[in-house]
Formats: C-alpha cells, structure tokens, sequence
C-alpha cells in the first residue's frame, strides 16, 4: 500500500473512540488494528508486531497503566512506543511515567494532534530522545 507509515496497536474500550483513531490514522496511511481492552492487547501484540501502541487507561480486565507495565515486561515488546490516550489527569500522567509510557495525549483531543504523536513515536529514537515530551499533548477543554 503506497504511503504506507507503520501499524498502530490501538487499544480503547469505547468503539467509537477505537473508530475514531483508527479512521484518523489509516487517513494518514497507517495501518491500525484494535484491541478492546489491555488483556485483548498482550493476547495479538505478538502477531500484530505494531510499531506504535496506544492506550486508553480505563479499560476492563486489565487497565492501559497495568498494560503498559506488562509491555515494558516483555523482551520482545519494551522497546515499542507506548502512548496513553486517556483523561491524562496528574495520577495517569505520574503512573504512567513510572509505567514507562512514551507520551500522552488527553481526551478530547484534535485527530491532527494525534496524527502527530504517532508521527512523532514512529521516528526511530524518538521516544527515548524526548523525555520531556512525556507530557499531555492536548489538555483537557473546559
């Protein structure tokens, strides 16, 4: 497929939230798969070989922090970028760090934000060389 720019695990509970980044990102030439919930994530990661993974943090059976835990856990999954897309509040921000989450962006947020996150966590070494970037892109409105 022309244009071609890499695969995104995207992983959110909400369908229309999974929908909506997905739409966002194959408009932008990614190739996006979905999980419903973290425990769904650790079961096709392996198979799906992403090279970006986002998360939301509230989720049932396993919840994106624990996730990303579980991802940085693995061999053969730490070295993929992980972003939380979530309500980003100080809690998700600071457990996420500690989780080893590569950047945030917060919900509500604006699909060319997110297009550019994911840009941004597909450029090799990115992550690791913009610590000060793990931070909510967007802000919570209101």
């Amino acid at each position: 497929m022309p244009g071609l720019s890499g695969r995104v695990l995207v992983v959110d509970d909400n369908k229309v939230i999974r929908q909506l980044i997905r739409v966002n990102l194959e408009l932008e030439g990614f190739e996006v798969v979905t999980a419903a919930d973290g425990a769904e994530c650790l079961e096709i990661v392996h198979q799906v070989r992403p090279d970006v993974i986002t998360l939301d943090v509230v989720m049932p059976r396993l919840d994106g922090l624990h996730t990303a835990s579980r991802l940085r856990a693995d061999a053969r999954t730490c070295h993929v970028p992980v972003a939380i897309i979530s309500a980003c509040t100080q809690y998700e921000v600071d457990s996420g760090r500690a989780a080893g989450v590569d950047a945030f962006l917060a919900k509500p947020f604006e699909p060319a934000a997110l297009v550019k996150l994911v840009r941004r966590l597909m450029t090799p070494g990115a992550a690791a060389a913009a610590p000060g970037d793990a931070e909510p892109v967007v802000g919570p409105t209101g």
